[in-house]
């Protein structure tokens, strides 16, 4: 697993599952330990070290139901509130590169964020294109809006700082994958 696919695949498991899941369980370990930042690719050490200050499962689990559970939560996670289009676009993509779906939508944004880190770890021959396409169309044009919400609605500092720590991630990725792309068309 390379540094993009696991910088994904931590963002989207923290925003796709409620913190006291059991499977959660071992990387809260790690982010509590303040060892995430021994894996974690990107300079964001001072951002780890305030999201490990507030790091406690049980203490954030009224924060995330409140932000992302049920049709009265703060802020919506899926790109459907905030896009034009529907799921199903999304679910056809990922369906198109043989990601194995389940019931549950895939327009959230942990589950964009996974799949992100899915397609990275299939190492396909269209893999940059496959990637690109899912930040620029199904991605890039609303979590900003998305993760400003959560800054502005989070009770916790938690979910302010992984706010935080997503947006400059993403950019990131996003900005490497249009390097590898210009790079490709060579």
């Amino acid at each position: 697993m390379n540094e993009f696919s696991i910088v994904c695949r931590v963002l989207g498991t923290l925003f796709n599952r409620p913190p006291q899941d059991p499977l959660l369980v071992p990387l809260f370990t790690l982010i509590q330990e303040g060892k995430l930042a021994e894996h974690w690719p990107l300079e964001q050490d001072e951002l780890l070290a305030r999201l490990q200050q507030d790091a406690d499962p049980q203490a954030l689990a009224a924060d995330y139901a409140a932000l992302f559970v049920g049709s009265e939560c703060r802020v919506s996670p899926f790109r459907s509130d905030y896009e034009a289009g529907e799921e199903a676009e999304v679910r056809a993509f990922l369906t198109e590169r043989g990601m194995p779906l389940g019931d549950a939508p895939c327009d959230h944004i942990g589950s964009l964020l996974l799949a992100a880190s899915w397609l990275e770890d299939q190492s396909q021959e269209d893999e940059v294109a496959a990637q690109t396409t899912l930040f620029d169309e199904f991605l890039m044009p609303w979590c900003g809006r998305f993760l400003g919400k959560v800054e502005a609605h989070a009770t916790t500092s938690f979910y302010r700082t992984l706010a935080i720590i997503s947006r400059e991630a993403i950019q990131c990725m996003s900005d490497e994958l249009a390097e590898a792309e210009g790079n490709d068309e060579q």
